[in-house]
């Protein structure tokens, strides 16, 4: 019987675990790709801000590895990025494409 419980609970993690790992995976250099192309000219390759941008903009918003945004919930930051705010224009990135640059971007603050 605890060798069917373990085995029932193995398949589980199995059939819904494994599909997890390799999406997750898969978005890292996806969302890297996308940020470079459409966010590095103003944030950064850093995500600490372009100085260029900076200057010409005047934004202390261009930096996205402070403490206030990584303390911001991911749902903000998505409604950001897909939105805009400030002089940063509404995305043209799909749903999907939006949500692998914020998780790329989360990992510039780290």
């Amino acid at each position: 019987m605890k060798i069917t419980h373990t085995l029932a609970i193995s398949s589980m993690i199995f059939l819904f675990g494994l599909p997890v790992s390799p999406v997750v995976a898969a978005d890292a250099p996806a969302g890297k790709a996308l940020y470079e192309k459409n966010c590095a000219s103003c944030h950064g390759a850093d995500g600490k801000g372009n100085p260029a941008m900076i200057k010409a903009l005047g934004e202390k918003g261009l930096n996205i590895t402070t403490k206030e945004v990584a303390q911001m919930p991911d749902d903000h930051v998505a409604k950001i990025i897909a939105e805009g705010a400030g002089k940063m224009p509404k995305s043209k990135l799909s749903p999907a494409e939006q949500k692998q640059v914020l998780n790329y971007s989360r990992t510039l603050a780290k």
